[in-house]
């Protein structure tokens, strides 16, 4: 069902470099900044007509039940993450502490027994970038304190480029569901830090509520505030030129105008800051001129949004909306009066460019020749949105200007919005290059003892050293809602002898010897991968060309699920991962092994991806898997190839003929008929391969990747 997607711009309007606009009036000669004065650009309305208006009216969430749970956290950003933690029974509140100190002898401002009711998760904002910090709660109750919970390591995104800073209402702090509704905006918010590369910062206020700032009911789904100035074209144009890094950069740039079509711009403060331009943030948190951010967005809390994925058919995705409002910050506008970025890339025909809400407008960054989408041309909607298909949507993008309950999509390097923000002055990660090779690795299974501990084989392949770090992950999967996890994890990394090179048991306490000569700790937590409970394990190792194996197990032979990884932290050097492996106990449901890898590079890798059980008994290895299964997922979660017996092909996903042949001739065929085995060409991507077995049997077993060329 379609659904009104109502973003109200009100914008306000800044001086910049003695240029203003105010509705559409150019102010010049002045060598002052005047007063920013605030204009509405007046309500901008997304409308589905393919059913009526009255059965487009929507239940108040008061029907449906709010989310409270937090399925999975929302990874760290350059400026935040999220401190979850298990509920105490009986507790009516939690205290949260947080520094940059273990021993916490100091706190991070505003983080010290701050009171955060009775929520078990909150986002820590205003951090540094690629800094570890730890944070531990303890709970309250009407007549006692109960004592801290064991810290917990975070570490936030060391790479520079964009950062969004997140300020949360209290319409958002003081809900029971606060936890989801802060996660699902610091997931989407990491989604743009790991788009772009811009070093600036954009503040953005958060609300969940049924009114405006000013109190005026919200009858649609969210709202956006956002400040915006006003520049020149002899000022704006220069400055995208000179911005113009990326391959849709060159292209865009060659179909700008050699005439000026306006006297002038009016762009987001964001924007302006990311074309280098002075426009700081100027609105307060009640949507007035004079604060510390550069817009507010509202979600309508009496609407039905969903918090997590994937989306109920009943409800609006709210990390959709979130993003929406996100990009009409950072400078997705449209005003009829005023010239606006995405007014440069307005075409109605090849060479014909069309800035009016009649007839043809779709926006393209070669002159027109290429229809990316077609802006919303309906009056009653955002005219900086995408016309929209009917529900459900085959293409459910972020802009649309009408979404869909029960659908959801984010924005992309490839999508519409991503490849608008690149154009009007953002600029996207680019693609790595050089040979496409496997990049980090992990995986994920019931370590026992004995011969069912977990055992991890890889491969540095090439001409010089490789710089990796190796972890052992057990209490930091309770974040993630997995079960009898392994409370202190022990690490070992033996060469291609099997000779034992380095161990470590807790990461914040380096074991010398081997091939470790001091203090790990510093490196480690400048690596960006410092694990986050202190009893599990890392390993920082330069490797020579060679085969390396990583035993993980738990102290005092203590079982429960646990995670071994393996992460590349020198991508340019002369050397790559390669082939890996990993051996286990496999039981069922949430102990069934599963392992993740990563493709880098610029093309598509070839591998085979096999599940091995009989043939461990060659090599004495009690207790196989008769009959492995095996699954291989991409990074959204989809599944693209799965098999039973080698020798039997299961068609469908990405496996559209039979495979025996090709897996024959690999040098790789399992040789047990009852073992599983998967050749996949994989454009650079995250991917993970799930090894159970046949009927829920259990036994020991061997999930392999190999780099076949």
């Amino acid at each position: 069902m379609g659904r009104k997607f109502h973003i109200r711009i009100s914008v306000l309007l800044c001086a910049l470099l003695g240029l203003a606009v105010a509705a559409g009036v150019r102010l010049s000669g002045q060598t002052t900044s005047p007063e920013p004065r605030r204009f509405v650009a007046g309500p901008e309305v997304h409308e589905t007509r393919a059913q009526p208006e009255s059965s487009l009216q929507l239940p108040i969430t008061s029907v449906v039940p709010a989310e409270s749970e937090l399925k999975s956290p929302p990874p760290p950003t350059r400026s935040s993450f999220m401190a979850t933690w298990k509920p105490v029974s009986g507790a009516r509140g939690y205290l949260l502490d947080v520094s940059t100190s273990s021993a916490f002898d100091n706190y991070v401002n505003g983080y010290h027994d701050l009171d955060v009711g009775g929520a078990t998760g909150r986002v820590v904002t205003g951090l540094n970038r690629g800094t570890t910090y730890y944070y531990r709660v303890r709970a309250y109750d009407v007549r006692s304190m109960t004592g801290y919970t064991e810290s917990m390591a975070v570490a936030t995104v060391p790479t520079t480029g964009l950062t969004i800073q997140a300020t949360f209402d209290s319409s958002i702090t003081a809900k029971p569901n606060a936890t989801v509704i802060e996660a699902a905006i610091n997931q989407a918010i990491s989604i743009y830090e790991s788009l772009f590369t811009d070093p600036i910062t954009i503040q953005i206020y958060f609300r969940y509520a049924p009114t405006l700032p000013d109190g005026t009911p919200l009858t649609q789904l969210v709202e956006s505030l956002t400040v915006v100035y006003g520049v020149g074209w002899n000022i704006w144009i220069p400055a995208l030129r000179a911005d113009a890094k990326t391959s849709n950069d060159s292209v865009a740039i060659a179909s700008l105008p050699a005439d000026a079509l306006d006297s002038s711009f009016v762009e987001s403060s964001a924007n302006g800051r990311a074309l280098g331009q002075n426009t700081p943030a100027a609105m307060k948190a009640d949507g007035t001129l004079g604060g510390p951010y550069d817009g507010v967005v509202t979600l309508n809390s009496a609407r039905t949004f969903q918090f997590s994925r994937p989306t109920d058919a009943s409800r609006f995705d709210a990390q959709r909306a979130i993003e929406q409002g996100i990009d009409s910050i950072m400078g997705l506008l449209y005003n009829s009066d005023v010239f606006t970025p995405n007014d440069l890339f307005s075409w109605s025909s090849p060479g014909q460019r069309n800035t009016i809400t009649s007839g043809t407008r779709y926006f393209s960054i070669d002159g027109g020749v290429t229809n990316i989408i077609n802006f919303n041309q309906d009056s009653t909607g955002d005219l900086a949105g995408w016309q929209s298909e009917t529900c459900p949507q085959a293409h459910p993008y972020v802009q649309n200007a009408f979404p869909c309950m029960g659908q959801y999509s984010d924005i992309s390097a490839t999508s519409p919005e991503g490849i608008d923000l690149d154009v009007i002055g953002y600029d996207l990660v680019q693609p790595q290059t050089g040979p496409p090779r496997l990049g980090n690795i992990s995986t994920r299974s019931f370590v026992q003892t004995g011969d069912n501990v977990m055992i991890g084989g890889f491969i540095v392949q090439g001409t010089g050293p490789k710089r990796v770090i190796i972890r052992g992950i057990g209490p930091e999967l309770t974040q993630y809602g997995v079960p009898n996890v392994l409370a202190n994890p022990i690490l070992e990394l033996h060469d291609g002898t099997g000779t034992l090179i380095a161990t470590n048991d807790d990461w914040q306490t380096t074991i010398t010897g081997g091939i470790i000569g001091g203090s790990q700790v510093s490196d480690i937590q400048n690596s960006g991968h410092a694990p986050t409970a202190a009893s599990e394990s890392a390993i920082i190792a330069d490797l020579q060309p060679g085969n390396y194996t990583a035993i993980l197990r738990g102290v005092n032979n203590a079982t429960g699920v646990a995670l071994v990884e393996v992460y590349d932290l020198s991508p340019a050097a002369s050397s790559s991962l390669g082939n890996v492996s990993t051996r286990s106990f496999v039981q069922t449901g949430d102990n069934a092994m599963i392992g993740g890898f990563i493709v880098q590079g610029t093309g598509p890798k070839r591998v085979i991806i096999r599940g091995i059980g009989p043939e461990l008994t060659q090599h004495g290895v009690p207790n196989p898997m008769a009959n492995p299964i095996l699954e291989l997922h991409n990074g959204t979660g989809s599944l693209i190839a799965t098999n039973d017996d080698w020798q039997t092909t299961i068609i469908g996903g990405i496996i559209g003929g039979s495979q025996v042949s090709d897996i024959q001739n690999s040098g790789h065929a399992p040789t047990a008929a009852s073992e599983s085995a998967i050749i996949a060409d994989l454009q650079p991507g995250n991917y993970t391969a799930i090894l159970r077995g046949v009927n829920n049997a259990t036994g020991v077993a061997l999930v392999e990747v190999y780099d076949l060329h």
